[in-house]
């Protein structure tokens, strides 16, 4: 990015590329999560590239489910490692939760390159797949998850996931808080809580949030979110841009 001036109209996308090439090269992230990346992407051009006020409910419900949670879990993979190293390490220090790798496109050196990186970036907490405890309702490597993290979890922080692993967490009784641009997906659809915004932007959010209502000590939230709702406004924004 050494080349390009931050008053370049699109120099935070074309850092973010960048942020995904660089993890493809540190062999954090798949190849296959730049066609990922570029399709949130598309879809974050027709957000106009800022929270709206659907996002901004979903991290407020996300945050007291989160800061509610008996064992959360903020799991990683590459795509968010490459993009945010430091917001999940802060996010992981902020709710007292273990990160937790897990990947689609699985490689022990890949897991291990998370791993180093995340804690270059300051991660005390990392916990790796493990053999010892498997997902029900999943027949991919992911179902592969830590006894002590995922396995154990009743609320998960899953950005960027896959659809197969979200209900998979979905039917064994777990909430699922996720990020996703595209309101429509399958993991939106099936996430407890879906925050559709770029993972970027709404991480420190999320975390800000989290701090407030700490301070705050608030109750539980009940049943005012709706999270079909939610993604129905996101959907509405989203096609009414595309006119």
């Amino acid at each position: 990015m050494t080349d390009v001036p931050r008053s370049h109209p699109r120099y935070e996308s074309l850092r973010t590329r960048d942020a995904i090439v660089a993890g493809v090269q540190k062999g954090i992230t798949s190849p296959h999560g730049l066609i990922a990346h570029g399709r949130g992407e598309a879809y974050d051009y027709l957000l106009g590239e800022k929270s709206h006020d659907f996002a901004l409910a979903a991290i407020d419900a996300a945050a007291h489910m989160l800061i509610h949670a008996r064992h959360p879990v903020v799991s990683v993979n590459g795509n968010v490692a490459a993009l945010v190293p430091d917001e999940l390490v802060e996010l992981a220090d902020t709710l007292d939760a273990p990160l937790e790798v897990n990947i689609f496109h699985s490689s022990k050196e890949r897991e291990e390159a998370i791993r180093q990186f995340l804690e270059e970036h300051g991660a005390k907490r990392l916990l790796m797949p493990s053999r010892d405890a498997e997902l029900d309702f999943i027949d991919s490597n992911r179902k592969f998850v830590h006894p002590q993290g995922i396995y154990r979890a009743d609320v998960i922080f899953v950005p960027l996931e896959d659809g197969d692993r979200c209900q998979a967490l979905r039917k064994m009784g777990k909430a699922v808080v996720t990020v996703d641009l595209n309101p429509m997906s399958r993991t939106s659809r099936t996430a407890s809580i879906t925050i559709v915004d770029n993972v970027v932007r709404s991480l420190p959010l999320l975390i800000a949030r989290i701090r407030e209502l700490r301070a705050s000590a608030p109750e539980q939230p009940g049943a005012e979110f709706d999270n079909a709702r939610n993604l129905a406004a996101a959907e509405r924004a989203i096609r009414a841009e595309s006119r």
